[in-house]
């Protein structure tokens, strides 16, 4: 915070206390025999409204007010860039909470993480701790359901980008990913034509329907054979690579959507994805737990199936 702003504060505050402060004084000066002569000019239904001074108690505890709020003022930080005299901050009552946490939770972390995720997903203690770890931790991105949104991951199927092992998703939540699918309009051709055709052909590689349209046929011959260009990171067969979380074009899940329009977006533009790393703010231990109950949630899939 600069020093205007420190003293904008400061004065800002000092203003308002001693408003307070006078405003009381001046309204204790009005006696109860004054108050019964003095009306404030409204009256209704013949009952006369009289400047009668606060009740005492209500005095009492206004004047109990601005001193507690001087004395926070003292002790604590809100005066400008004043510290407080006991240096509390926001920051140091968190990290004394999350240590009063960790030490009550920590052993039943210590035991689950001694537990092999595929063991652990049979625990539905585990499971449980895990999904409130993953609503507050992944929820915001992937859904309260986890079946994520457009641009952000389903964990609840068994369609995997990066790879769905126990191993593979711990890393993920841990290390983070990051994916980048570069703009090729260019690369097969540049015209609107050559990208239509392109987004059609990736279309049919899930929908083999699409060739019983004679013009469509058409347009996925043409782009077929540029498709190798694409081969590089998605495969010759376009299943794609989870080494680099190349997605499987030969299935029905689709990150950014099936569209026509939508693959036509992703050939024009590119795409980017981050998956941030929570090595930092989750445990070894709780990161494994999580990872345990998005492990449970494919196996739920692959059960359904």
């Amino acid at each position: 915070m600069s020093d205007f702003w420190s003293w904008f504060i400061i004065v800002i505050v000092v203003i308002n206390l001693l408003g307070c402060g006078g405003l009381l004084l001046w309204n204790n000066q009005i006696s109860a025999e004054e108050a019964a002569k003095e009306t404030t000019g409204h009256s209704f239904d013949g009952i006369q409204e009289r400047n009668a001074p606060l009740p005492r108690w209500w005095l009492f505890l206004f004047i109990g007010t601005l001193i507690f709020s001087a004395v926070y003022l003292v002790l604590y930080p809100g005066f400008g860039k004043f510290d407080g005299v006991l240096g509390w901050t926001s920051d140091n009552q968190y990290q004394k909470e999350v240590a009063v946490m960790e030490k009550s939770t920590g052993p039943l972390f210590e035991q689950y993480g001694q537990v092999a995720i595929e063991e652990l997903v049979e625990y539905p203690e585990a499971l449980a701790v895990g999904g409130r770890l993953f609503a507050n931790n992944c929820a915001i991105c992937h859904g309260s359901d986890a079946r994520g949104a457009k641009g952000y991951p389903n964990l609840a199927d068994d369609d995997w980008l990066y790879g769905g092992e126990p191993d593979q998703i711990v890393t993920s939540i841990t290390k983070g990913r990051k994916a980048a699918m570069p703009p090729m309009a260019a690369a097969i051709g540049n015209t609107d034509e050559a990208v239509r055709d392109m987004a059609l052909y990736v279309q049919s590689l899930s929908r083999p329907d699409l060739a019983k349209d004679s013009q469509k046929a058409a347009a996925i011959e043409r782009a077929k054979p540029k498709f190798a260009m694409c081969a590089a990171c998605h495969g010759q067969d376009a299943k794609g690579n989870i080494m680099m979380g190349a997605p499987n074009l030969t299935d029905t899940t689709w990150l950014y959507g099936p569209r026509v329009e939508d693959i036509e977006y992703t050939i024009r533009h590119g795409r980017s994805g981050h998956m941030p790393p929570h090595e930092s703010l989750l445990s070894k231990e709780r990161i494994h737990v999580i990872a345990a109950y998005v492990y449970s949630l494919s196996q739920g899939a692959n059960s359904a199936e």
